[in-house]
């Protein structure tokens, strides 16, 4: 493994940060006059009204006009891909190749202050060191555990849809919807953490699945303590994906109040990916890729993404817990920009405190880790120090003076 970047003064062994503010996804406000004690890596101390102990020896940073932000959970990646104009085609390249750039997207998920990741779909290759084929994203996330210069990683194997519908060789094509199940289960004998569903069809006024068939590929992930996240942006995907009770809808970028309810009813986390599209608005200036250089294309894409948002704040009014994914890699963002799905929520008319908490601790329920996008004490320290205040200016969330 490359070496991680150079750590700061907060990866000493007893840090105290005084006089920052704190933004944490959970008050409404910003709290000013904070300080934060860190021992061996584990958050020992956090009070709100200016006061801190006495800490000889330890390694003092005054965090006067800085804020403290929870480390960032970015809950729809692609770990081994690279994003940009041409992200299908990366999902062909070698498995060296997938690894390398898997590599640079740890590092720089890491030095953004996002420390945990759900990889939701990765190509599957030959593994020379178990001998089997293994999604890439499983290779990823058995090779950084233990490291803290990598993110902590939650994977699915590779994505599976019914037979056509993803490129030759991409996926996991399902021939017989009623075999879906069975495939659910052959991806966590491969070692999945959770399970990637495409519930996208070439006609999208229909699922390529029915409820029926989605709710047993859920309860056999269920049965095994897995999760299963569902790819689905038409009305008919996310109306099969919520009512099977899928834990995630990736994406959703048509939703109605129905559809909302059933999440709800049935816990269901919308993952909102709105920046894919603000990105794809910059590929029609600066790509070849007929994709993005075809007349109607960019117009198109306009019109998605006033869908997307209108749906977004439907779930947010509905009262649908919303997490927040980059969709780096496999959509076209990179690794280290999460804070653009922040900026976009926000801009689609989210709250403020929505979208921040969409990227911490709302992402860390969904992956199961109570502490993770929280500032808990006794848990792993993870944090960063940023200039601004990111409930009223979110583009503070890109300036970070340090993080641990």
């Amino acid at each position: 493994m490359a070496e991680g970047p150079v750590a700061s003064r907060l990866h000493g062994e007893r840090v105290l940060v005084t006089g920052a503010a704190l933004a944490d996804g959970i008050s409404d406000t910003l709290v000013r006059n904070v300080s934060l004690q860190v021992d061996n890596g584990v958050l020992t101390g956090l009070w709100t009204n200016g006061e801190h102990p006495d800490m000889p020896g330890a390694t003092v940073i005054d965090g006067a006009g800085a804020t403290i932000i929870p480390g960032m959970v970015d809950s729809h990646a692609h770990l081994s891909m690279p994003g940009g104009a041409n992200w299908i085609t990366r999902g062909f390249d070698p498995l060296d190749t997938l690894l390398a750039v898997g590599e640079e997207n740890g590092e720089l998920l890491v030095q953004a202050g996002i420390r945990w990741a759900r990889d939701v779909g990765a190509p599957r290759r030959f593994d020379p060191e178990r001998g089997v084929e293994r999604a890439a994203s499983l290779v990823l996330r058995d090779r950084w555990q233990g490291h803290q210069d990598r993110p902590y990683i939650r994977a699915a194997g590779t994505w599976l849809a019914r037979e056509g519908v993803l490129p030759d060789g991409l996926g996991i094509g399902i021939d017989h919807a009623a075999d879906l199940a069975a495939a659910v289960r052959q991806q966590l004998d491969e070692g999945a953490d959770l399970v990637k569903l495409y519930l996208d069809g070439p006609d999208p006024e229909t699922c390529p699945f029915s409820a029926a068939e989605v709710t047993a590929a859920v309860r056999a992930a269920h049965e095994r303590g897995a999760k299963v996240a569902a790819h689905a942006t038409a009305l008919a995907g996310n109306r099969v994906g919520a009512k099977a009770g899928v834990d995630s809808l990736e994406h959703g970028y048509q939703l109605d109040d129905d559809i909302a309810q059933l999440m709800i009813a049935n816990g269901v986390t919308l993952v909102s990916t709105l920046a894919v599209m603000h990105s794809w608005q910059t590929f029609y200036d600066t790509s070849v890729n007929p994709r993005f250089t075809e007349a109607g294309k960019r117009e198109a894409t306009n019109e998605r993404l006033e869908q997307a948002a209108a749906s977004v704040r439907l779930a947010e009014a509905a009262g649908v817990a919303i997490a927040a994914g980059s969709d780096f890699g496999g959509g076209s963002l990179r690794a280290n920009q999460l804070v653009w799905e922040i900026e976009a929520m926000i801009t689609a008319g989210v709250q403020p405190k929505t979208a921040l908490a969409a990227a911490t601790w709302r992402g860390g329920d969904l992956l199961g880790v109570p502490h993770a996008g929280r500032l808990a004490i006794g848990q792993p320290a993870h944090f960063s120090l940023v200039h601004g205040d990111p409930l009223s200016d979110p583009a503070a969330l890109w300036r970070i003076w340090l993080t641990r």
